[in-house]
């Protein structure tokens, strides 16, 4: 009790504010109460899979590494144990690393197998019944928008696509669907929110919350301020990478203030101070109660844009190699000690020095605090800015009132990030801090993490060491006969533009009974620059001398074509001017071979006499500045000088948004 009457008298003394004023000394307790009440009610820490095929490798894992990978993501008291997961509502469109595959490809269409998010909502629901489930359309099939690349000219077909899938979610696979968005970091249109609450409704889905608008706080905010309907129907404002700082009128509304994406950083630990720092400071800073992180697992090639951007990495299924990257555990600084429906309390804020510290109670006498020191340099994110401060290594004294008063105990958790010597320690268990008058004094240095709380479990999850990181297999096949596949794409293609999925050929008894077929034939509503042809990678991006051998079958008389690749140098949202070594074929009976994949640079060229609806064997041979390529086993061409680029993927792909299958995929490589 002299302690406290001591701390009060100093703080008189120094005319000190409250502790969120963030200048108290550190011989100044930060007092946390919920005398005066308690702040806003916590809706937790996730991660997103989409935007676009970001869980893309992750679904061809051998066992056991692809379920530790699951654990290490959403097994309660295990790594990260997440809170929420969002996931992409597939859209047939490139939609950063790759195209998800629609529910709908055409109006009279219906899937709600494609792609593999539904079973990765099913792992994590297995994992954690608890878990809260967000989706988000980026993209939209062609016939959605009428031809016009807008989604809300027809806001009720729309509408209608959304609620197909999250009735779909819930008839085929048992997934309640809490929380949808409107067009991820596009343009929303107020009219669509209000049908879509409504043919929300009128479907039984009156639970399903909506959340806008997935961009920045404006003009969403003031639409909600000025229009009570639109109001009625928004449930939580989301923004992206609001940089831990909200604004005033978001406040107004009144609404669950959400950074329903932030994060988006290269996940060394730069990338885990980045996290941690805006973990605390999106709710000291912003009343930000809920963070979502771009994305859940790096499991995407990793020369596609934002590698590595995930909270752990998981892009090699080939060798069953993954990291558990610091992220994870700096996520679990929170996620193991709290749950959505806890709530902060009133008193957070910065540190005198640097940092900032939360804490969160259940209402039933539990508290947990989680203190952060994050220097600048150390916890840069990819965006936005982040504005020069100071964090010095300082002592500070915890004082907890109110109900809290009577806590004798809290257990300790550390991260330490060492940039210097590069031996971290992330999530270690320390002995419990015993309390003298409901007080505590920490001695925090540089870049730290401590959670101390109540809660008597936490573990840092473990297992065997997976095994040894390795290249992508130099000769690799996939004849595509798979009778019954448990997901609609082939292992390790990559879909950059167009949509490949496995096919049964009904109408050919012969060898080629089992296909993958390129179904998208017209444009899609684009989120970004979609290339006009459709196209697959795969393999090592660093492959330079390379033979590709595939089946072809077009299936459009006089416009179809298709082609086999090497070199491809890139994809996601610069696809459009992926270069490397192109082999066309074409139902006219041409051919071409471009070093591009828009088809303007041709480097051979002439009669092939291939048609539609028979099958072609493609094979194009790439070694140092020079290409060749065989038809159906004979040469065809060769010779043909290949300057740029000097190493890239190997892909598939057609001429235009059009039906084609391939078969009997091939490639051996040197490395």
């Amino acid at each position: 009790m002299e302690l406290r009457k001591l701390a009060a008298v100093a703080a008189l003394v120094l005319g000190l504010t409250g502790a969120l004023t963030g200048v108290l000394g550190s011989s100044t307790p930060y007092v946390l109460s919920d005398a005066q009440g308690l702040g806003r009610l916590f809706d937790g820490i996730g991660g997103l899979s989409g935007g676009g095929a970001t869980s893309r490798l992750l679904v061809n894992y051998p066992e056991p590494f692809r379920s530790q990978i699951l654990d290490f993501l959403f097994t309660p008291g295990f790594g990260a144990s997440l809170h929420i997961l969002k996931v992409e509502i597939g859209g047939d469109a490139q939609s950063t690393d790759g195209t998800e595959p629609s529910h709908m490809h055409y109006e009279n269409d219906e899937n709600y197998f494609r792609g593999y998010e539904w079973w990765l909502m099913k792992e994590a629901k297995k994992r954690n019944p608890n878990i809260t489930l967000m989706s988000l359309p980026w993209a939209f099939p062609g016939w959605v928008g009428h031809g016009k690349n807008w989604p809300y000219d027809f806001p009720d077909i729309t509408a209608a696509y959304v609620v197909n899938w999250i009735l779909g979610a819930k008839q085929y696979h048992d997934l309640d669907i809490q929380y949808v968005g409107i067009w991820n970091e596009r343009n929303y249109d107020s009219n669509y929110i209000k049908l879509l609450r409504y043919t929300l409704d009128k479907s039984g889905l009156e639970t399903v919350r909506i959340i806008a608008s997935d961009n920045l706080w404006e003009p969403v905010v003031q639409s909600v301020l000025l229009d009570p309907e639109l109001s009625r129907a928004v449930d939580v404002i989301g923004a992206h990478y609001p940089g831990t700082n909200s604004v005033k009128e978001a406040l107004k509304t009144q609404k669950k203030l959400w950074a329903s994406e932030d994060y988006s950083t290269f996940n060394d630990e730069v990338g885990g101070g980045c996290w941690a720092r805006i973990l605390n400071q999106n709710y000291v800073n912003g009343l930000i109660t809920a963070t979502i992180s771009w994305n859940l697992v790096a499991s995407y090639y990793e020369d596609l844009p934002f590698s590595r951007d995930g909270l752990m990495t998981a892009e090699e299924p080939w060798s069953g190699n993954y990291v558990v990257e610091s992220p994870i555990w700096i996520t679990a600084h929170t996620t193991q000690f709290t749950q959505p429906g806890w709530t902060y309390l009133q008193t957070v804020g910065h540190l005198a020095q640097g940092g900032s510290y939360v804490a969160l109670t259940d209402g039933k006498g539990n508290l947990t605090v989680v203190i952060e020191t994050m220097t600048h340099d150390h916890s840069v994110c990819i965006r936005p800015p982040l504005p020069p401060f100071n964090v010095t290594s300082q002592n500070a004294t915890f004082q907890l009132e109110g109900s809290f008063a009577s806590i004798k105990e809290l257990q300790v958790w550390r991260s330490q990030f060492n940039f210097k010597t590069k031996k971290s320690s992330f999530f270690e268990k320390l002995p419990p801090q015993k309390l003298l008058n409901g007080l505590f004094t920490i001695k925090l240095a540089e870049d730290e993490v401590y959670t101390f709380t109540t809660i008597p479990t936490g573990q840092k999850g473990s297992y065997p060491a997976p095994p040894p990181s390795a290249r992508f297999p130099k000769v690799y096949k996939d004849d595509f006969n798979v009778r019954t596949p448990p997901f609609s794409e082939a292992p390790n293609f990559a879909d950059q533009t167009g949509v490949f999925e496995y096919y049964v050929n009904m109408s050919d008894p012969g060898p080629h009974v089992f296909t993958l077929r390129q179904v998208v034939t017209e444009r899609p509503v684009t989120w970004v620059a979609d290339a006009d042809q459709t196209i697959s990678v795969i393999g090592d991006h660093q492959w330079e001398n390379l033979t590709v051998t595939c089946d072809v079958f077009m299936e459009h008389d006089e416009t179809g074509g298709v082609f086999v690749a090497a070199r491809v140098d890139k994809g996601g949202q610069s696809v459009r001017s992926a270069r490397g070594v192109f082999f066309w074929v074409f139902a006219d009976g041409t051919y071409k071979v471009t070093s591009d994949l828009a088809g303007q640079t041709v480097l051979a060229e002439g009669k092939s006499g291939t048609r539609a609806h028979g099958w072609h064997t493609l094979s194009l041979t790439v070694a140092g500045s020079y290409a060749s390529g065989r038809l159906n086993g004979y040469p065809l061409w060769k010779n043909a000088v290949v300057l740029a680029p000097k190493n890239g993927w190997a892909a598939i792909g057609t001429h235009t948004f059009e039906l084609a299958q391939f078969d009997n995929f091939a490639v051996v490589a040197e490395y």
